[in-house]
């Protein structure tokens, strides 16, 4: 069985349940944000632009984002291939998304999708839970695999279809349903949490993180929305 996971830490926290014969797939990309016009389309290349401008000039080791190409690609293979797929999934806006590709990824296959819900199905800040949130003993409890019945997995493949046209640049995970949006939201939060006088830009992200809603927003990718706001004189930045 091959059981895919929504970044590392997740992967690290599944890796002990597993058993002889299961592999695991970490997929990294933060399906959350950015642009998902030709995710499914390798070479990915806006893709891969996205977040080649996202990290950091300097910043290493950098990733080698030509991994996300390789997701496509190794997705597009899932349909024709006979090992039954478990996706590990929370509240992260990320994870459901996940599991929403692996749906399209399967729809009109024999192959079987489970899941195994780790979140509360609220997505809001104080009761969202993530895969790799959990404790050893409570993540085993939970190890439950669910199979995904033709219906869901219709809805889930509608849901990734509807996202990836809508090729929004923020996804909110609300009520089992996406909801995109323009960065100019988050951009507003940013801006809020930033003070007149001179402040760790850290503590306004830490700020925006914790009022959060339907999103976990990373630490990457708002430093880049701040350096984008520094870009249109909204706020300054002291690189020194």
């Amino acid at each position: 069985m091959w059981h895919l996971t929504c970044g590392d830490l997740a992967a690290d926290s599944v890796r002990p349940l597993l058993v002889a014969g299961d592999e695991i797939r970490v997929l990294r990309d933060d399906l959350a944000v950015g642009p998902l016009a030709d995710i499914e389309s390798p070479p990915c290349r806006k893709r891969i632009a996205f977040w080649e401008e996202v990290w950091p000039v300097g910043l290493k080791p950098r990733p080698d984002f030509s991994g996300i190409a390789s997701d496509a690609e190794w997705l597009a293979r899932l349909h024709d291939q006979p090992r039954p797929i478990t996706v590990w999934h929370g509240d992260s806006a990320s994870e459901q998304l996940m599991l929403a590709r692996v749906a399209a990824a399967l729809e009109g296959s024999p192959t079987a999708l489970h899941e195994v819900a780790c979140g509360t199905g609220d997505s809001r800040v104080g009761t969202r839970m993530a895969v790799s949130m959990h404790a050893p003993e409570a993540l085993a409890r939970r190890y439950r695999p669910r199979l995904v019945e033709d219906a869901r997995l219709a809805d889930l493949a509608c849901q990734w279809r509807a996202a990836v046209g809508e090729n929004a640049a923020v996804r909110r995970w609300i009520d089992d349903r996406f909801l995109g949006e323009e960065n100019a939201r988050i951009d507003g939060e940013l801006f809020a949490a930033c003070r007149d006088d001179w402040m760790p830009l850290a503590r306004a992200m830490a700020e925006v993180m914790g009022r959060c809603d339907g999103f976990f927003p990373t630490d990457l990718f708002l430093y880049w929305r701040a350096r984008a706001l520094a870009r249109r004189g909204v706020i300054q930045l002291d690189d020194s």
